[in-house]
């Protein structure tokens, strides 16, 4: 499937995560919804209040089931506003979701809910993770141990925070010093907590130096990680650059050396993706603005064919149509 499509076309659902159980590909994407808010860098404009699942058996010629809404911001007993980017893992019988949502204070925090099921419906916990802050929480189970990579600039929060803290001043790097990283975290054996402090997330030039704040390649959100032939991929994108890029490395913690653009600028100013292999090919799942005529606030999920070379570096796939 060279051509990329769009998955739901009768409504906006973006930041997709995608994870195949028992042979079906689940799809778990954010749901965009008109806010009339005027955007800026807080991501206000932002008006993300519930999940739908999506599942099928045919990504390329099926159709997908739409289970519907599985958590809404009012199921939740902590909840301020802004559902944003989830993900899904399954550990024994129980499926468990990581959502960022405000707080009451209007501080992203990451909770988790459960279900016996991969479609929901979903039960969150009564209070956050303890010791979470900023955004896009994604995971990887890896040897029976499951790792949460989060966080995101900007409206994502994560500049008000160092080793974990919370700053009097939010802080952005600029120029040549080390880049913000995204943070990486094992999961307690329950799941519900962190078994430990997150780390960063090094992403480091061939040479070995970590990524700068002024590299066109740097983290800013968006975090997924898979593994393909042993190694592991850490994607992300750059933000206002908007390219999805990744990095390789040798465990789940890094550090991650850059290798390249998984995808060129769409339309639209996010971008926010999965990668997920299903029935023996590879799939990048990804958002933009077509549909909705350019508005970054209501996007659109779609999908196409992910490819590697010989040396297991990913084609770079163009973000936009060419004429």
């Amino acid at each position: 499937m060279k051509t990329p499509k769009y998955l739901v076309p009768n409504d906006y659902m973006a930041d997709p995560a995608v994870h195949v159980f028992d042979g079906k590909l689940y799809i778990y994407p954010s749901h965009d919804w008109e806010s009339g808010v005027a955007e800026n860098d807080n991501g206000d404009h932002f008006n993300m209040k519930d999940y739908h699942v999506f599942s099928t058996d045919d990504i390329e010629n099926g159709e997908l089931t739409d289970h519907g809404v599985v958590l809404a911001v009012e199921d939740i007993p902590w909840a301020g506003r802004q559902l944003w980017d989830c993900d899904v893992a399954r550990k024994g019988d129980t499926y468990y979701m990581y959502f960022p949502l405000k707080d009451k204070n209007d501080i992203f925090r990451i909770g988790v809910a459960t279900s016996k099921n991969p479609y929901g419906p979903f039960k969150p916990e009564a209070d956050p993770i303890r010791g979470s802050y900023s955004i896009d929480p994604a995971i990887l189970e890896d040897d029976g141990a499951y790792y949460m990579y989060f966080g995101g600039l900007w409206g994502g929060q994560l500049q008000r925070y160092k080793d974990n803290k919370a700053l009097e001043a939010a802080y952005l790097p600029e120029g040549d010093e080390q880049a913000l990283p995204a943070r990486v975290v094992r999961l307690s054996e329950d799941m519900v907590q962190f078994a430990e402090e997150p780390r960063p997330v090094v992403i480091i030039d061939a040479e070995g130096k970590p990524l700068t704040a002024d590299d066109p390649h740097r983290f800013f959100e968006a975090s997924w990680m898979h593994k393909y032939n042993g190694k592991y991929y850490f994607s992300y994108s750059t933000g206002d650059k908007h390219e999805l890029c990744y990095a390789i490395g040798d465990n789940p913690y890094g550090p991650f050396t850059y290798q390249g653009v998984i995808l060129t600028p769409v339309v639209g100013w996010t971008t926010h993706h999965a990668i997920a292999e299903f029935k023996g090919k590879w799939y990048l799942f990804h958002h933009d603005s077509v549909p909705s005529g350019g508005l970054t606030w209501l996007r659109s999920m779609k999908v196409v064919e992910l490819e590697y070379d010989a040396e297991g570096r990913i084609l770079t796939l163009e973000g936009t149509e060419k004429a």
